[in-house]
């Protein structure tokens, strides 16, 4: 088993604006679709130019114009974003840009977007590709609550400079000809190219920003240059920002029912002291008061090659290049008594007994939470996290289209790219007192309010009580080999047809030592006075000033070593997949002015090997496991537009499409006990999710702008993954015989304890948007422009805990209700606009039945509000401001469906002052 340490590839990206009339663009994307070559596209274009209306409208306006223009030709239903001009895309990330488009709703991490669900399903169902071939680009959070790190098919946006690209398609439906795996959607990113511009051009941007949480100025920087010199083309461009976030609240972690573990209840009265004893009261763990800092580099370079070798044959090669460095700090006060509460008995610290919690008050609600508690001498702590993470990522792609024929076309696409992401560094140091400590939850149950009874930012008040350390590394790969035929049947008829061979490649692993030194801090055995040395006083937090630590300085004075080695190893974090795919497809497709659609099919075969690690119960070494599996589907598709008149079009389509299991579930990872005849583990030999889509939208396209647009969309969805326990003869578990005891063998019957395919339902929805220049109204309004949409998405899912069903929930990350309005106001050398995003609440994970903290956690609802302006000095120079979360909207993570505090944050409004210069 291979598990790689270190990426080195170089990748692309880079974002345009192109200009023409609304009928060259329909031309080019005619010409895209139907897979011509650049010379047969530019000589065709080239004879049409001359008799062609030229947009004479820019910027915001014109993107628009663009975005419609695209969706009104796709054959396939589809939503797309082009950049407003050359190194300028609409927002300032890709997944914010992406949240304008119905259907899209989106994480954040650190104030700005992460992480996209499309149509009500999660990240893992929605397919990414960069040039035409599927990527995954990871990140992390320094969360917990959020997912510390990104182990999914789930694709990280916040890695990519908005500025790399210069448009985005989202596609809803699939086809034949495209690549299988997104169930929810295809989200299309496509970098610039020098043939999309005539000779040379140039763009520089660049920014500065600063947040109402920090205090630090936040640099972004964004280039181009390009240029084509007949028959060749070359563009390069970088993109670079620097950001320091603050990310502050309040949490806990969770409510837990508990018995007073020791603390004095006496001073309560009898009533209290029997819903103690009894368990009937939940105590909040944690009561934390939090803030995460983080300092964000992140870069982006691209480089795109066009060459027209002959009047048949071009070659185009990109390459991009990102990385995503984060250094973050993270500082708490919290309680560290019974089950992290607030309660608990006496505690051994420096070789004294000490502590014991007293219960000085209490007021609990009609659901038995302890809403407010006044508790004396509690077992407190804060802790300081030194934090890195690194995500590299790259790409390399060849594309070489032939001119067969006068009707054939032939294109060769070759690609890799890689990405890494590392924590090479994830150190925790821990305070200890103890002391008296007011939580109040009922002003606002999701903005707890502490107070202590001691000086908490003294250095008096606190003893050192331990360390936490922690590395991980996880790579992903794909190579891929994609031969097509493009055959013209006639002038308005072709046959698409290919093949494909892919590879992915994912592994991972992390090194972790817990409660280091913390028996001797406790006994005494170390003397854990706190050191002048290290010591400092943590101010940020708007609530409280409290002790934390210099990490480094902590570790080096108590000579704890952070780089840890392969007897760190967490056995149980490895894991090897691989997944090699070889499909097949053909495809019909036609357009004229009454019906135009395409039909086809598609046959994939995927082969899956997983390795990981097998502890077998009272042996030390564990055992490597490799296990095999193969599938195989066919993948029908129908995609149909009747163009009911000039300005409408109806849209009906039906297809199957499928999305592979997620990471962590083909994971081998487990143990093995011959005794009790139980195994545990993952199954690598799980099948993949299947759907069979029906969807169908009327669309409305209004004189020379605007458009309404009303769909429907239905999914039958097979194969959900639910947890489940088997008896099965062991041969059939897929394991090596080598894991079994003397006298058993394949037919002994053990009990399985793992995922398996189980779950079949749907998910349905309405999509309604729209967008409207008024230029009816009187000068000035006339300039005042609004796009909208508002999308509902429902669908349950039955949830299992060893086979049973226990609660029929929401699908995880489905929003019922979301919405998206931007009001605009453009005119050739000034222009504003304001938008808002709303999304409703979602469910991230349902718990078993034997969880008696919560039966689910989730996010609350949230409305973003967002500002931006421009003012175009000359024909070469535009000033912009951008204002990101004018309101400062909380993120609310609750836990539980009675509604109680997990995780409360705010991350401030976000402001840029900037200058594009064109050359």
């Amino acid at each position: 088993m291979q598990l790689l340490k270190n990426i080195n590839v170089i990748q692309l990206g880079d974002s345009m604006k192109m200009q023409g009339s609304k009928q060259l663009i329909r031309v080019a994307v005619l010409a895209a679709l139907a897979g011509y070559s650049h010379n047969s596209f530019a000589e065709q274009t080239a004879e049409q130019q001359a008799h062609m209306e030229e947009i004479t409208v820019k910027g915001f306006r014109q993107s628009l114009l663009k975005n419609r223009d695209v969706k009104r030709d796709a054959l396939i239903a589809q939503d797309s974003i082009v950049a407003e001009d050359i190194a300028d895309f609409p927002d300032l990330n890709l997944a914010e840009s992406l949240q304008r488009v119905p259907g899209v709703t989106i994480t954040r991490e650190g104030g700005e977007g992460r992480q996209i669900s499309l149509r009500g399903l999660g990240p893992d169902f929605t397919r990414v590709e960069l040039n035409g071939l599927d990527v995954l680009a990871t990140s992390g959070s320094s969360m917990d609550s959020r997912g510390q790190s990104n182990r999914s098919r789930g694709f990280d946006f916040n890695v990519f400079a908005s500025e790399l690209f210069s448009q985005i398609d989202v596609k809803k439906a699939f086809s034949a000809s495209m690549e299988e795996g997104g169930i929810g959607g295809t989200v299309a990113l496509r970098p610039a190219k020098p043939f999309d511009y005539e000779g040379f051009q140039a763009a520089v941007s660049a920014q500065a920003g600063s947040n109402s949480m920090s205090d630090s100025t936040s640099p972004r920087f964004a280039a181009l240059v390009s240029n084509r010199w007949d028959n060749f083309g070359a563009l390069f461009s970088v993109a670079y920002s620097q950001r320091d976030t603050v990310e502050q609240g309040t949490n806990t972690y969770r409510w837990r029912p508990l018995d007073a573990s020791g603390s004095d209840i006496s001073k309560l009265d009898q009533a209290t002291q029997d819903k103690i004893n009894n368990k009937e009261l939940r105590f909040a763990r944690g009561n934390r008061y939090s803030v995460w800092e983080n300092n964000q580099e992140r870069l982006g370079l691209t480089a795109a090659f066009q060459y027209n070798a002959t009047d048949n044959l071009s070659f185009d090669l990109d390459i991009l290049y990102a990385e995503l460095n984060n250094e973050k700090d993270e500082h708490h006060i919290a309680t560290r008594g019974a089950g992290s509460t607030a309660l608990g008995g006496t505690q051994e610290a420096g070789g004294q007994t000490l502590g014991g919690a007293i219960i000085n008050e209490l007021q609990y609600n009609q659901n038995g939470e302890a809403v407010y508690t006044n508790i004396g001498n509690a077992t407190l702590a804060t802790e300081s996290r030194k934090q890195q993470m690194d995500t590299s990522f790259s790409q390399i792609s060849l594309l070489t289209e032939w001119q067969i024929t006068d009707s054939t076309v032939a294109k060769l696409l070759l690609g890799h790219s890689e990405n890494e992401f590392v924590i090479p560094v994830s150190d925790k140091i821990y305070y200890e007192a103890f002391g008296g400590i007011t939580s109040d939850y009922t002003k606002d149950r999701f903005y707890a309010e502490h107070s202590y009874d001691f000086d908490i930012a003294s250095i008096n008040s606190w003893k050192m009580h331990e360390f936490d350390l922690d590395e991980s590394v996880q790579n992903t790969k794909f190579d891929s080999i994609k031969l097509s035929f493009n055959t013209f049947v006639s002038d308005s008829a072709e046959l698409n047809y290919g093949v494909l061979h892919k590879k992915f490649v994912s592994d991972g692993y992390n090194y972790q030592v817990k409660d280091a030194l913390k028996g001797e801090f406790q006994e005494g055995g170390i003397d854990n006075s706190l050191d002048e040395s290290y010591f400092e006083v943590f101010t940020a937090h708007d609530k409280a000033d409290w002790a934390a630590g210099d990490v480094a300085k902590t570790l080096a004075f108590y000579n704890v070593d952070a780089d840890l080695t392969a007897d760190d190893l967490d056995i149980n974090s490895v894991y090897d997949l691989s997944e090699t795919t070889n499909a097949a497809w053909m495809e019909y497709q036609w357009r004229n002015d009454v019906l135009s659609g395409n039909f086809g099919v598609r046959y994939v075969e995927t082969q899956v090997e997983s390795a990981g690690y097998i502890r077998k119960e009272g042996d030390d070494d564990p055992s490597l496991i490799q296990v095999p599996q193969v599938y195989s589907d066919v993948l029908p598709a129908l995609n149909l537009v009747w163009h009911v008149s000039d300005d409408m079009q109806l849209r009906a389509s039906v297809s199957k499409n499928l999305t592979r299991p997620a990471l962590a579930d083909l994971g081998i990872a487990g143990s093995v006990s011959t005794d009790r005849q139980e195994l545990s583990s993952g199954n690598p030999s799980l099948s993949p999710f299947k759907s069979t889509n029906y969807e169908t939208a009327l669309e409305w396209y209004l004189a020379e702008s605007g458009f309404i647009s009303a769909g429907l969309f239905y999914k039958e969805i097979k194969n959900f993954v639910i947890s489940k326990a088997i008896e099965m003869p062991y041969g059939q578990t897929g394991f090596s015989t080598d894991l079994l005891a003397a006298g058993q063998n394949a037919d002994t019957m053990f009990t399985y304890y793992t995922k398996v395919n189980g779950e079949d339902t749907s998910i349905q929805g309405l999509e309604l948007g729209g967008q409207f220049d008024f230029t009816f109204l009187p000068a000035p309004f006339d300039n005042l422009g609004v796009i909208a949409n508002y999308t509902f998405a429902d669908g349950d899912m039955g949830y299992y805990d060893a086979g049973e069903l226990f609660a029929t929930k929401a699908f995880p990350g489905l929003s019922e209700h979301s919405a998206n309005a931007t009001l605009y106001y453009e005119t050739d050398t000034w222009g504003a606009r304001i938008s808002t995003a709303y999304r409703s609440e979602y469910i991230t994970h349902i718990e078993t039945p034997g969880n008696h903290e919560q039966d689910e956690t989730g996010f609350h609802g949230t409305t973003y509000v967002d500002f931006s302006a421009f003012y175009q000095l000359n024909d070469t120079t535009k000033f912009t401001f951008e204002a990101i979360n004018l309101t400062n909207q909380r993120e609310e993570q609750y836990s539980d469906s009675d509604d109680r505090l997990y995780n409360t944050t705010e991350f401030g409004s976000t402001f840029y002052l900037g200058v594009n210069f064109k050359f």
